[in-house]
């Protein structure tokens, strides 16, 4: 009896199954018992144990069945100063850690990204998506994040985790120089870039992200506005052939749907002329918004050489009366100085000159 009331005082066997599925360390509840040497330690697969001894980390067991002895808990042996066999019971914290990965996480960016697009010009972005994140070093994760905490869910960290997310998706997308048209077809390339700027500190707390994604980058709604109306511009094309179209259509209807012929075809020819005056208003329109013809070329103008001396430039318009076909000319363009009557620009000015003058008596 006395035997039996203090073996019960000893806890012999050691093991954690999770049936939350959202826990991620969890204290093995010892009621005060001390742990027997040569107890059992069965640790499951996506499982680390953590024996925490006088308030210090200790050794760590991964997957497998132990026999808590002095030969495979090293640490546990240095800081107590056992001797090899030491068979006395006891006292130690032990933290099951889970290590499996815990996904369909979600984030968001609260506030709009503000960034320079290359088309929009200043720009501001929404985004979200769903991580995963597991435990991949449970030292540092214990002393990190856990600290005591007994039962500690991924609700605890979720919101840590999301600030650190969103805070390198604002980065990326703000230095990806990405058109935010075009970044629907690059999530895949921009969740790599952000997964690999995270790594780092993440690593810091022992913690790893197999899987990130990035499910939507959505415009503010006024943009999107903006840009439906001018996706349907680009749609309707031509205005003026899709009013004469919607007129057309609208008077097939009208012919075809009233039960009254007479008032079908008095609604038909209204909507006829109403289409005709639409396309005589659209010809006004563009008769109206026709080009300008081109300015007229700009006119040459000519240097005169007489008696050693040179006059000019005078525009080919004042010359008539000033020159003979033997007057010197010269102009931008030509070889050197030639008689004005050897010029063929020049030969419309002496078409109508009279001959000279008769003698005198």
């Amino acid at each position: 009896m006395v035997f039996s009331f203090l073996k019960g005082q000893f806890i012999d066997v050691i093991e954690w199954t999770d049936s939350s599925r959202n826990t991620m360390v969890h204290r093995f509840e010892r009621y005060g018992n001390s742990i027997m040497f040569g107890a059992k330690l069965t640790v499951r697969e996506g499982q680390m144990a953590v024996f925490i001894h006088e308030g210090q980390l200790a050794d760590v067991f991964g997957p497998g069945l132990y026999m808590l002895e002095t030969n495979n808990m090293p640490l546990m042996t240095a800081l107590q100063h056992w001797d090899h066999g030491f068979n006395s019971p006891f006292k130690s914290e032990i933290y099951f850690v889970n290590t499996r990965r815990f996904a369909g996480l979600k984030w968001g960016t609260q506030n709009p990204v503000m960034l320079r697009d290359p088309e929009f010009g200043p720009l501001r972005l929404r985004a979200f998506g769903s991580y995963a994140i597991r435990v991949q070093d449970p030292v540092p994760f214990m002393r990190e994040i856990v600290g005591t905490d007994g039962d500690f869910t991924q609700e605890k960290i979720a919101g840590q985790i999301r600030n650190i997310v969103v805070q390198k998706v604002s980065r990326v997308l703000a230095a990806s120089g990405i058109p935010a048209l075009d970044m629907a077809a690059n999530t895949k390339d921009l969740s790599d870039v952000v997964t690999k700027a995270i790594t780092p500190t993440l690593g810091e707390y022992g913690l790893d992200m197999p899987e990130f994604y990035i499910e939507n980058i959505s415009l503010p709604p006024e943009v999107e506005k903006v840009l439906d109306q001018r996706t349907s511009m680009g749609i309707v094309g031509d205005l003026n052939k899709f009013t004469q179209f919607s007129a057309a259509q609208a008077m097939q209807k009208a012919a075809e749907g009233g039960s009254d012929g007479g008032m079908g075809a008095g609604l038909g020819a209204g909507m006829g002329m109403g289409m005709g005056m639409a396309m005589a208003q659209g010809m006004g329109q563009q008769a109206a918004t026709a080009p300008p013809p081109p300015p007229p070329a700009a006119e040459p103008m000519w240097h005169i050489a007489e008696n050693g001396q040179t006059r000019g430039p005078f525009a080919q318009s004042t010359l008539r009366g000033q020159i003979t076909r033997e007057t010197l000319v010269w102009t931008e363009g030509q070889s050197g100085w030639l008689k004005a009557g050897d010029v063929p620009a020049l030969a419309q000015l002496f078409a109508a000159m009279p001959p000279p003058p008769p003698p005198v008596g």
